[in-house]
């Protein structure tokens, strides 16, 4: 199947170069470019997109705001939001993927990479750069909360849903760690593995591995680390 995409970012200049890159793959198109956010949830629904590029610094209704309001359209439960943003480690970052993004990707990253992310959020298995995303979230985390680990009752006390096998995947899910890791790891098939996370997800009310991650951080499940 094709993988639709559609693009939204201010800069025509960088709209017209990430077109390129993407049309000139066999098995993605661009079906559509926004510059603003509320044209991004507009013509995500219009242009029935798989997944959005989404600059997080717009004019108007920016990124972060777009992302939440993707994340919160059951009609666009589909749809998958990979956020472009100039600076990685940045705290919008963190309230994007809060928001409903898929992950995050540096506007300076390579060609190839950018392309292996469409792919990665399109089929919804890994978290984008899971190390990366992980540390991002610890930094930002271990500045909130008077414990300073950035804990939220209510996520922990939905983590009371979990079996203790679910728990333990979730551990590994929020340490970056694929399916295939995470088997090896807990000596289970890479199938039981995507079924506990799948299980989590529908019990802790996450779209995707990403927001996975952040509630492991958020009901203290897992605890932040600075380095």
């Amino acid at each position: 199947m094709t993988i639709r995409v559609l693009l939204a970012d201010d800069q025509a200049l960088l709209r017209s170069a990430f077109r390129v890159l993407v049309d000139s793959e066999p098995d993605m198109e661009v079906v559509g470019e926004a510059s603003d956010g509320a044209e991004a949830v507009r013509l995500a629904g219009e242009r029935r997109a798989d997944v959005v590029l989404m600059d997080i610094r717009m004019p108007g209704t920016d990124g972060l705001a777009a992302t939440r309001m993707i994340g919160a359209d059951p009609a666009l439960a589909h749809v998958r939001v990979v956020i472009l943003t100039t600076f990685e480690v940045d705290d919008y970052v963190v309230q994007s993927l809060r928001a409903g993004a898929s992950g995050f990707l540096g506007k300076g990253s390579e060609p190839e990479e950018l392309l292996n992310a469409i792919r990665v959020a399109a089929g919804g298995e890994a978290l984008l750069s899971p190390a990366a995303t992980k540390g991002l979230i610890a930094r930002f985390l271990a500045q909130e909360g008077p414990a300073g680990d950035g804990r939220d009752p209510a996520r922990a006390e939905r983590l009371a849903s979990l079996t203790g096998r679910e728990r333990e995947v979730l551990v590994q899910v929020a340490g970056g760690h694929s399916n295939d890791e995470i088997a090896e790891r807990l000596k289970v098939s890479p199938l039981t593995v995507k079924t506990h996370v799948n299980r989590a997800m529908t019990k802790l009310g996450a779209r995707d591995r990403a927001q996975l991650v952040v509630i492991a951080y958020e009901s203290g499940l897992v605890r932040p680390r600075v380095e």
